[in-house]
């Protein structure tokens, strides 16, 4: 790999597998699919994980035809993509588990449904992926930067489907400690790449506005 898209890589990866955040959907997950047998659990985390990774590469493609449809400017975009970011890793930071739950006796009912609503979106595939994936596809200014960025997706959801599949062992290996320390953790890194996304949209701005005052 160029060195050039190395640290390019490493920034969608982190950013993606934090905010898709498989290890602290699993407890949640756990509890949705209670009661349901091991072939149904492998289909409902087939169907959130194809489903998260499609909307989130139909958002990241299109971007910039949303941001001219909308009129929206890739810098605004980006300060308002640092507060959602900065947001759920401060949750994160505290670990918050997602607030998405269902009931004991509406996990058979929708059992079929979970794995899009509410386990593929919001949960695996939120408005921060969203936010973070139509920033980076616009940082993405090459063609190799733009094939790093989608096939760094497919890998994050790839390594998303074999961390939920295998949560019943990872999730008593690990313990509530140990998914509490990994959400602080991924919070943390969170919180520092979305005040990069917004001070790289406030400081353009800025000079826009300090050099018109000028003049």
């Amino acid at each position: 790999m160029d060195d050039s898209l190395l640290p390019f890589f490493l920034l969608c990866f982190t950013s993606f597998f934090t905010l898709a955040n498989p290890l602290g959907t699993m407890p949640v997950f756990l509890t949705m699919t209670n009661g349901v047998s091991e072939e149904q659990r492998r289909a409902i985390v087939r169907r959130a994980t194809i489903m998260a990774f499609l909307t989130l590469i139909v958002f990241t493609v299109s971007g910039q035809l949303l941001f001219k449809f909308f009129g929206i400017s890739t810098n605004g975009f980006r300060i308002a993509g640092g507060i959602i970011i900065f947001t759920i890793g401060y949750d994160m930071l505290k670990a918050r588990y997602t607030s998405v739950k269902l009931k004991e006796d509406e996990v058979k009912t929708y059992v079929n449904d979970i794995s899009i609503t509410p386990l593929a979106i919001p949960m695996l595939c939120g408005p921060g992926a969203i936010a973070n994936g139509l920033m980076m596809m616009d940082d993405a200014v090459t063609v190799p930067m733009k094939c790093v960025l989608i096939g760094t997706i497919a890998f994050v959801y790839v390594l998303t489907y074999i961390i939920l599949r295998a949560s019943t062992k990872l999730n008593q290996y690990m313990g509530e400690t140990g998914n509490n320390v990994m959400m602080r953790l991924m919070g943390l890194i969170l919180m520092v790449i979305a005040v990069e996304c917004f001070v790289s949209g406030f400081k353009p701005i800025m000079i826009n506005i300090l050099q018109s005052a000028n003049l």
